[in-house]
């Protein structure tokens, strides 16, 4: 065949996740979309800041088409990455990064792609540690970019990493570990103790194996964190550390795909390192931002999204669900519920649950068997009208 066979493999056969969310779509043409009680994809509910809205609107009146809808420069407009490499300083404490260290990406998947490629090289067996339950797509971009994904089981129940477990997955073709928190699809953000024992484990055997091990940390969700938990920035604990942040999420722009890479000012052979994430961007295709969301991203760097809402169905459903008799941890971050399945089967259990027109994420494929994803981001009421369904599936159970 005159095609690629893996490329098609990929293309035929789309996520569970977008599997899910277009059967929603045309379930809800038939019947009806406030009958459809859709909790498959991490669509951001809550509207965009208003600051958004009025620096879109105020772009357009007062500055250039060049500006906005011109080229960049590759790595991103000099500018706006003056204005975040300004904000990690203030926020973070990271005093030497400077814009020579952040490269502005299409969002989270151009940005964990880049920095896969960067790092894995194609042919050398290299491996790519991620923590389970993990975003399905890590093994798309790990394969990618060449290297082998390696699944590192959590501590029961709690979905905690299970640091001797880590230990035990690290090899001489460890190249990469990622790190997601708050975690989709748990929910769980690793405390401030687990990253030390991480990083610790990452120095030791970075020595032993005589190369870098790098840390991506992936953090869509960094901003969406509920009471007082704090989530530990990773290049304050490991100077080898690559961040990948999106602005989907902390401002509800999933569809505009604007984020960035921080490298940071600690790592070893760092101004290399950059020069390759520059470089893979250049063979993925990924240069020049958009160039407009690059504007508005500089001028709202301090802007959050109300996460009252996300707050408000996290309760609601945790509280209702596990007096149904469904069993989850209570998640500290992101908009996920990780619930344990009432049956070993995930996707019996997600096709007994769509028969009450529930459409929740079976999770074999995040590395976790036996259960399933609820994405709460969505408006209250269809949480409400969802949970006598959720409470009758319980009730088949029993």
């Amino acid at each position: 065949m005159a095609y690629n066979q893996k490329m098609f493999a990929l293309g035929s056969k789309r996520s569970i996740i977008r599997e899910i969310f277009e059967y929603s779509k045309t379930r809800a043409a038939e019947i009806g979309a406030e009958n459809v009680y859709d909790f498959s994809l991490g669509n951001p509910s809550v509207p965009a800041p208003r600051e958004v809205g009025e620096t879109i609107r105020e772009l357009l009146d007062t500055e250039s088409s060049v500006l906005l809808h011109g080229y960049t420069s590759a790595q991103g407009d000099l500018g706006v990455r003056t204005k975040i490499a300004d904000s990690i300083k203030a926020r973070f404490g990271i005093q030497t990064i400077t814009p020579n260290h952040i490269y502005m990406t299409c969002g989270a998947a151009a940005s964990l792609s880049i920095c896969l490629k960067a790092v894995i090289e194609e042919g050398a067996d290299d491996e790519c540690i991620v923590f389970a339950p993990f975003f399905t797509e890590y093994r798309v971009f790990i394969e990618n970019a060449g290297g082998k994904i390696v699944v590192s089981q959590p501590m029961e129940k709690t979905f905690a990493v299970d640091i001797s477990d880590f230990e035990a997955k690290i090899n001489e073709h460890t190249k990469a570990v990622i790190v997601n928190s708050p975690n989709n699809p748990s929910g769980v953000v690793y405390t401030e103790e687990t990253i030390k024992a991480l990083c610790e484990v990452l120095r030791r055997k970075s020595a032993e194996y005589g190369h870098v091990i790098y840390l991506i940390a992936d953090e869509p969700y960094r901003e969406l964190v509920y009471s007082d938990v704090s989530v530990p920035y990773l290049m304050n604990y490991y100077e080898n550390t690559l961040v990948c942040y999106s602005y989907s999420k902390s401002l509800s722009l999933p569809g505009e795909r604007i984020g960035y890479i921080a490298v940071s000012p600690e790592m070893q052979d760092g101004t290399n390192i950059y020069l390759a994430v520059c470089g893979a961007g250049r063979s993925l295709g990924y240069v020049c931002a958009p160039s407009m969301f690059q504007q508005v991203i500089a001028r709202c760097i301090d802007a959050k999204v109300d996460i009252e809402i996300y707050r408000e169905n996290r309760d609601l459903l945790y509280n209702n669900l596990t007096s149904y008799g469904y069993e989850c941890v209570k998640p500290d971050g992101a908009f996920y519920l990780f619930v344990k399945a009432l049956e070993d089967d995930a996707t019996a259990f997600y096709e007994r649950a769509k028969a009450h027109e529930l459409l929740v994420v079976p999770c074999d494929d995040f590395g976790v068997k036996g259960y399933v994803r609820i994405a709460y981001c969505v408006d209250k009421q269809r949480v409400l009208n969802a949970l006598p369904a959720f409470e009758a599936l319980a009730k088949e159970y029993k």
